[in-house]
Formats: structure tokens, sequence, C-alpha cells
């Protein structure tokens, strides 16, 4: 019978070996450990050189040849008043000298300190800057014969731990670290070496292993005993999976074959990427590897403690431990942060291991960078895969399109460019559609009012904001907030996660959360990806140091591409300014008061240094430690937005070095570095991570496997074709005012289906639909009305069920549509599909808004030029038509995808523009109360526009009527209320009755 097979904390492969059953993995294979060159003790030694010099040197030096600098005794007046000789100065030069040393001697010490204790984070030395830099790297060459230097890299899990977490024997102590990262940072030499001896102790005397638990597995059963740190990082599945089964992704099958087993120190595996030191794994048959081969009869250095914790936790396994490796990859991991159930409590700390679990198939992803052709339905998959991406996108194209409106209607531009915006086509069309499906504008509103809501609550508390580091969406909408470190317990209503650094909001209460009059607390959360069922937003102005982005260039330019759209147009951020150098295409038109380019690396360090000493001075001036204390209290100001700059090109050597000196101190001035590279040895990078040609973005060593979220180029040229043609400072070069669908109006036009838009809705031509389809039906066919170009049928589908919907539903109600609509005389059915697959109506199908476009076209630009009788029948009829605001009898919770349109904008001013013209026509025939009665039911629909209440001003005023002016004036000066009039309407008044200012005093 085979015997079961366990590791060590050893690797040893010199035991004896006795005739196996199965001779499969007979022959130890020790682990690759990567051997201290020649070239390492040598920088370690120039290390200690220099060290010795400028700590020891330095003083002795000073001692000898100047001696001490300073007066012996305390000096009288007529010091001040001796000559200033040669001798005074070097006394000078000598003070400054020794407080040179002094403080970077304290910067060796903290560095030091840091290193030893792997506390994370280095103390931060006042006014340091470059001299602890240089302390930092001459310490780490100097340990790097013990530990790596990456062991002296502040990472971000490690910034969570507390100092007596990391003094607890690794073994039996879980680490306070966050639990989405992995541990970043190694321990130094002396705790390296400590915890080895630990390992050692604990697997010893193999030779008395229990023979008889040894064969109470049937099958060829293997285990591994999950390591304490020793000189390396922590111990992870993905590095145990890659070290004895050749590929780190198979982390999956072990995950499988112990989830829920319990382990020796009483928990469970209920995470993949949340193990502790002493666990024990159960391995698949074909895992290779020194650690592994080892059996319990042949392994001297296997504790008989260790021994029986193998043979009690090969007990639990039940199904899993027969027949070793029985277990499959490819089945759901699950996400490591925003758990669905209920979460560890703080007694029962977790150890996050390397990866993350890797994200379980289905729902919708994004496809890699080079796969731009990619389509879902005819959709961009990518900006369907980017909710909140694609929710910023949309909102700010609507705030542009209205922009163009407001500058039309005003004259602002040298020429009218119409009330009508672009209609899109071609890949501005899909990229246009996919926003509309994708978007999800309530988990931006969510997540803005909860970070405000948080902010306010801290603050009336008198309590700093926490670091946070990221941010997870779960798909149950909860949000969970990753801190730096503990912050003691939140505020209600947000609760205690899976440890002390974890905050956690349920999305009922979230939903509870009103507006609040506070500054976004962290507006530098940006979207990189989803795990599972939940999506990562990591906080790149909170990093200390550089985030460093690997990959081949295109997959790089479509990550940088995502973020930058998402820090432009997000809504969880107040003020933003984004810096972007080495970018090919320009995103300016995205966000042109936020996004900057830059030409090359000079121009961006000119400007940074810059801004970063100015930064300082500022925070040092305000008495703040970071832009967190600044930006949510009294003292808020534009100095607290945070700057996030995107560097798509490759630095050299050299620029990195000056980046990595230029972002030590980001971190706490709002700065945040995204850069681009080649390879993965970036000089200051914080975390580190990769895009891969399919999708995925890595971080192994911070515990991420993402889909990625994208912007490739194609989605990216089509977002910027949006945005372009609807820039309001396009002058009269743009769209003309046509109207992308005309009605014929005369007799021989009569529709079949009339729909009434512009007040209360009415449909005249069909039947009433059945009473539980009646308000759905309506809804469909209110949104194809307003879009005569079409209709994808997945924004039809994410229009009506916000929440989704699945085909077969949504197909069942097209048809339902298409009966009730029915057919035209020549049978061609009145809801149709175009060339691109979009749902049109027929021409027999027609709303009173396309009449009163019509009308109102035919009137100014068709047969009323050149009639005047004309132009005044036609201005009338359309006025006729204004009976209140679009859909004005809409039922509640209906009709949510008119946020995204800009038909509120529209419909006012096409109807001021018709009262302004028909206004004009009476005016000329001297009929100044037809004017009135024209601007008056113009203000019906349009109260806010300016322009209606000057004409009706001038209207009055021609009724030679000054009683009735007056009494307008004063109706004015009252809608105004606390900001006063308009100062055209101010200057209008002057003209028309210079005595309305004393009416106004009069009143006061």
């Amino acid at each position: 019978m085979p015997r079961r097979r366990t590791s060590s904390s050893s690797s040893s492969s010199t035991a004896p070996s006795a005739a196996p059953a199965a001779p499969r993995n007979r022959t130890p294979q020790p682990v690759r450990v990567r051997r201290r060159s020649f070239g390492d003790f040598v920088k370690a030694f120039l290390a200690f050189a220099v060290l010795l010099a400028l700590v020891v040197g330095v003083p002795l030096a000073l001692a000898v040849t100047v001696g001490w600098p300073l007066p012996d005794g305390a000096p009288g007046l007529d010091w001040l008043q001796r000559e200033i000789t040669v001798q005074t100065f070097l006394r000078i030069l000598t003070v400054i000298v020794w407080l040179a040393w002094a403080q970077f001697t304290a910067c060796v010490l903290v560095e030091v300190k840091a290193a030893l204790s792997g506390v994370g984070v280095p103390g931060r030395v006042p006014g340091s800057g470059p001299s602890q830099l240089l302390a930092r790297q001459l310490v780490a060459a100097l340990l790097l014969v013990g530990a790596t230097a990456a062991s002296l890299t502040p990472g971000l899990s490690q910034l969570g731990q507390s100092l007596e977490g990391n003094q607890k024997p690794a073994v039996a102590a879980a680490q306070q670290t966050p639990g989405l990262f992995a541990q970043q940072q190694e321990q130094a030499a002396s705790t390296a070496n400590a915890l080895a001896e630990q390992a050692g102790q604990a697997g010893q005397a193999a030779a008395r292993a229990d023979g008889g638990a040894a064969s109470a597995a049937s099958g060829d059963t293997k285990y591994y005993r999950i390591q304490p740190p020793e000189g390396r990082h922590h111990d992870s599945l993905w590095e145990v999976a890659d070290r004895h089964l050749g590929d780190g992704r198979r982390y999956k099958e072990i995950f499988e074959l112990n989830k829920d087993r319990v382990q020796p120190d009483g928990s469970k595996l209920s995470e993949a990427s949340l193990i502790r030191p002493g666990w024990i794994m159960e391995m698949p048959g074909d895992a290779r590897g020194g650690e592994l081969v080892e059996m319990p009869d042949e392994a001297p250095n296997v504790s008989e403690q260790v021994q029986q914790q193998i043979s009690d936790y090969a007990r639990t396994g039940g199904d899993h431990a027969q027949g070793g490796g029985g277990a499959q990859g490819g089945g759901d991991a699950h996400v490591s942060l925003p758990e669905q159930r209920p979460a560890p409590t703080p007694a029962t700390p977790v150890t996050p291991a390397t990866p993350a679990p890797g994200p379980a198939t289905g729902g919708q992803h994004a496809t890699p960078a080079a796969e731009e052709s990619g389509r879902s339905f005819g959709l961009p998959e990518a900006l369907l895969a980017a909710p909140l991406l694609a929710a910023g996108l949309l909102g700010a194209l609507g705030r542009r399109r209205r922009q163009a409106l407001w500058h039309s209607a005003l004259g602002a531009v040298g020429g009218r460019r119409g009330m009508e915006p672009p209609t899109p086509t071609g890949d501005a069309q899909d990229a246009q559609d996919a926003l509309l499906v994708g978007a999800d504008p309530d988990g931006v509103r969510l997540l803005d009012r909860s970070l405000r809501g948080l902010a306010a609550s801290l603050a009336a508390e008198s309590r700093p904001l926490p670091v946070v580091y990221a941010a997870w969406m779960g798909g149950n909408g909860d949000l969970h907030l990753q801190l730096a470190q503990p912050a003691g317990k939140p505020p209600t209503p947000w609760q205690v996660g899976q440890d002390q650094t974890f905050w956690m909001l349920a999305r009922a209460d979230a939903e509870r959360y009103e507006d609040a009059e506070t500054a976004a607390p962290y507006p530098g959360l940006v979207s990189l990806g989803t795990m599972d069922d939940s999506r990562l937003l990591l906080n790149l102005e909170a990093v200390p140091g550089l985030v460093s982005l690997s990959g081949a260039e295109a997959d790089r330019a479509a990550v940088f591409a995502s973020v930058a759209a998402e820090l432009a147009t997000n809504g969880w951020s107040d003020r933003m300014t984004i810096t972007l150098v080495g970018f090919g295409d320009d995103l300016t038109p995205l966000a042109p008061n936020r996004i900057r380019h830059l030409d090359g690396f000079e121009d961006l360090f000119e400007t940074m240094s810059a801004e970063t000493r100015q930064r300082r001075g500022a925070l040092g001036a305000a008495g703040h430690d970071s832009v967190l204390t600044g930006r949510t209290g009294p003292a808020q100001h534009t100095r607290w937005a945070p700057h996030l700059v995107l560097l798509a090109a490759q630095p050299s050597d050299e620029d990195a070095l000056r980046l990595a000196e230029l972002a030590a101190d980001a971190g706490r001035l709002g700065i945040g570095y995204l850069v681009g590279t080649e390879g993965t040895d970036l000089p200051g990078a914080a975390w580190e991570m990769e895009i891969t040609g399919d999708g995925k973005l890595l971080a192994p060593l911070l515990g991420l496997e993402l889909e990625a979220q994208l912007l490739p180029a194609a989605q990216q040229r089509a977002v910027v074709e949006l945005f372009t043609d609807a820039d309001p400072e396009r002058g009269p070069g743009g769209p003309a005012n046509t109207p992308p669908f005309l009605v014929d109006i005369s007799e021989q036009g009569r529709p079949a289906v009339y729909a009434r838009l512009v007040g209360s809705y009415e449909i005249i031509g069909l039947d009433a639909p059945d009473g539980d389809r009646s308000a759905q039906l309506h809804e469909a066919l209110a949104l194809l009305l307003l879009h005569r170009e079409g209709v994808h049928p997945r924004v039809l589908a994410s229009a009506l069920w916000p929440r989704g919907v699945t085909e077969d539903v949504r197909d069942a109600l097209l048809e339902r549509l298409r009966a009730w609509l029915g057919t035209d005389p020549d049978g061609t059915p009145r809801l149709g599909t175009d060339a691109t697959g979009r749902l049109t109506l027929a021409k027999s199908v027609v709303s009173d808004l396309d009449v009163l476009r019509s009308l109102y076209y035919e009137a100014t630009q068709g047969r009323g030029v050149d009639s005047r009788q004309v132009r005044g029948r036609l201005l009338t009829d359309a006025l006729v038509l204004v009976r209140g605001p679009l859909l004005a009898d809409r039922p509640e919770g209906r009709y949510r995808w008119l946020t995204h349109e800009i038909i509120d904008a529209q419909l006012p001013l096409l109807v001021a523009d018709t009262g302004l013209a028909l206004s004009e026509f009476h005016l000329e025939r001297g009929r100044a109360e037809k004017a009135i009665e024209a601007l008056n039911a113009a203000l019906r629909t349009a109260p806010a526009d300016e322009r209606l209440w000057h004409e009706l001003l001038r209207a009055t005023h021609a009724t030679e009527d000054a009683d009735r002016l007056r009494a307008l004036a004063a109706d004015l000066i009252g809608r105004s209320g606390a900001r006063g009039l308009p100062p055209r309407t101010e200057a209008l008044l002057d003209e028309l009755l210079p005595t309305w200012r004393d009416g106004v005093a009069a009143a006061g």
C-alpha cells in the first residue's frame, strides 16, 4: 500500500529511501533557490564601506580636523559684534555638516529598524528626501546577502501589519495584513534567521513518525505544510503550485482539495488567498519537488507533532483523501475580499497568501487589447464590461451635448449649430450603445454617496480619514474599503469587515445615504478589473511610490486609456488633474479641464518637481500630515485635489531613478504615478502589475488576478469621436439644424399611429394593450419614438430592465410590441430592423415631437423662409402642440433611461425658439398682444429661458402700458430670489424701465 507523503519546513533530500509500493516521485527534487552571486557580496561590501565612512568616518574626521564648532560657554553680547572671519565661516559650515550627518544617521537607523522589524514603510525623517533614499539603497544592498531587496521596499500588504504581529512565531501566528493583498515585504537578515531556526525546530525526528497513520489513506496522497517566511515572501498557494505543479495557476486544484477542511489550528481554508503558516495542504498526484517526497518514516526533520497533524488532517478529507489528485482544476474560485458569507471575527485573524483566486467563468469580462474588433451582440465588449467607466463617459457626454445646445441657443459660437446633436454612425454608434447598455449610474451614485457620507461622519467625530488603498464593489452591491492599517471602529452604518483593516458598507445602508456637503475623500480610486463578481478600484494617489505596469504595448495602452478615461469622467471626484505622457491618441476631448498631455520626461520632471515642492510647502503651512487631513476639514482648497500621472512611455534607467525619487513622498501629497514598462524591474515601484495578452491583470506579489478593464484603441477612438462631435466649440462647421426624422405635415401625411409625448402620454390609432403589459409596451414605444435613427435591442432591454434580463424575455417583449403596432396596409411591419440589427419604426408611426420639429424646421429653413404667411401659420401650429413637459404623467420608477437623454434640454430650447420666432413674427406686424400670448405659451414649457423673458419685456413695453411693465418687472424680481436678476436682464430693464430699481428699494 502506498504511503502518505509529507513535506517539512526543510527541503532536505538526503533521507534514506525505502522501497515504496508505487515508484512515482521517489527522487527528491530540491526547490530552486537563487544563490547569492559574487556581485551581491561586492555590493554588500561596498555599501558597508560607504555606510561606515558616512556614519562613523564623517564625525571622526570632523572631530580630528575641526573639533567642536560651538562655543564652550554661553556667548555674551560682544559676541554679536565680533568681526566675521574665515574661521567663523568654517565653523558655520561645520555645524551644517554635523546636522547633515545627524540627519543621514537618523535615516540609516530608521531604515535598518524597518528592515529588521518588517513593519512596512519606514518612518519618514523630516526634510530628509534624497538622504533617506540613499540610506535605503545602502541598507538594502548591505542586507542583500541575507534577504532580497524587495524586503526593504514598502509593500501594500505590509503597511497594514503591526510590529507585534511580525514578532510572533510565524508558524502559529496569523499576520495582521489586509486580506486582499499578499505579504510583499520580506523579513531582513536577523528575522529570517530566527524564523529559519523555528522552522528547523518544527521539523525534527521523522524516524519517529506514526507508521499506522502513514498508511491510513488509500492512493498515492501527498501533503505540503505551509511554510513560515524564511528570507522570502510568505508562502502561498500560487507559489506552492508554481514550485510543485509547474504552474502557479493550478493553485485552484490545491484549493479544491483542501477547501473547508479543518486545519491544525481549528480554522478552515475558505478562500484561496487566505492561508496561514502551519496549515497542511493535500496535493494533486502529479506534484513534484523535494518538499513533497519526504515520507513520514524517511524524513528525519519532521517532528512527531507534525506527523500527528498530517494524520489527523488526512481523516478530515473524506472523498478528498481518496485517490490523491482527483480534484480537477477549473472549479469556481472565490474572491478573497468582498465575501458573500459572514466575515471572520477579529479574534480569528486571517493571513493572505500571495495570489488571489482567478475569476469565475461566465459574466461579461473585458476582451484582450489585441482583439479590438471583438463584439458582443454587435457591441464592444470592453465598454459593456466597464459599468463605472461607461456611466462616467455617458454622463460626461450628456453634459457636453447640453453645453453644445446652450451655446447654440445663446449664439455663443460664430454660427448656429442647431438643437439636434449629431447622430453617431459606425464604431461611434456602437460605442454609444455599449455605454447605454453597460453603464451603472446607480453604482456610481452609491459609491459617491457612501464615500462622502463616511467622510462627513468621521468629520463629525473629529476623526481623520484613514488611508484607503483599495475598494471592492461586490456583486450584491456591498462596498468594502481596504485600509493601510487599522483605524478603529468605523462610524455607523459602516462595519468592520473580515479583519480590522477592512470597513464594509451593505448596499441597503448605502441607499439610505443622502448627498453630503463634503469634499470627495478618495478621488483617486479607479477601476482595474473584476475578480469573480467583485470589481476592484485601486487608490492610485495613496500609493507610497510608483505603480508599474508591464506587458505588450497594445495591452498596456488599453489599460492606460481605461484608467485615464475613468479618472477624467468619474462621478466620485470633485477635482482631478491627469497628466498623460507618451499617449498616442489625444484623450483631452473627454475632459479638457482635467486632462493635459506632456511631450516627454523632461517636461514631466519640470512640472512635477515644482508641484511637489508646492504641495509640501502648502501642507507644512497648513499643518497637515497629508492631503487626507486637509481634504475634509475647514481648510478645503484646490491644493488638496489629486494629481495622477500616467506614463505610457518606457522610461530610461536614468529617468526611472529620477522618477522614483520624485515619487518617494507622493503618497501623502495626493500624487499618483502609473508607469508602463517593458520589464518588471522599475526602481521605486511599490506595486508591480502585468497585463497579459488574454486580458488578465496580474500582480502575484499583491495577490491579484483580475479580468482587466480595458479600453482598446478602436473603442478609444470611437469614444473620442463621440465627444469631438459634441464639442460646443466646433463652430458653424458643425452639424446642421436638421431633425433626424421629418414628418409629412400635409393632409396626405396623416400617420397611422400618433403618439403625444409633449405633455400627457397618449396614443391614437392603436387598441389599448393588455393591462399587465401596457406600461412596458408604452415605455418601449416612447424610447423608439425618441430615437428614430434606431435602437439596439440590448439598449432597449437595458432601458426597460436596468438590472438585467434574459434574451428570451426581451425577445418576447419585442414580439408583443411588434404585434401591438401591427403592419401598414402594404403588409410592412411597423416595427422593423435595419441593416445593423437596430429596431426602427415605420414612417407611419409618428409622435407630436416629430411634428413639432418638422413644423419648426419648415417654418425657419423650409417653405416659411420665403413666405411670411406660411411661417406664421407653421409656428402657430407648432406652439399649439406644446401641452407641457415631456411625458408629464410618467409613472414613478419607469423611464429612468431619460436621465441619459438630452431631450429634457432639447424640448425647452425647441419650444423657446418656436415662441421667439412667433413673437418676432407678430411684433413685425405690430401685434404685441399676440406676441405676449406666444411667449407666455412657450414659458409654460421653458420657464428658465432668459431669452423668453427678455422678449416678453420688449413685447410688454411695446404695449406702452407702464403699469403692466412694472408688474412684469416685479414678477421677474420675485422669481430671481436671493440670486438677483441676471446682468443682461438688469441692463434691459434699465433701458425699458429706468425707475425699476426704485420699486425694488421700496419693496425692500
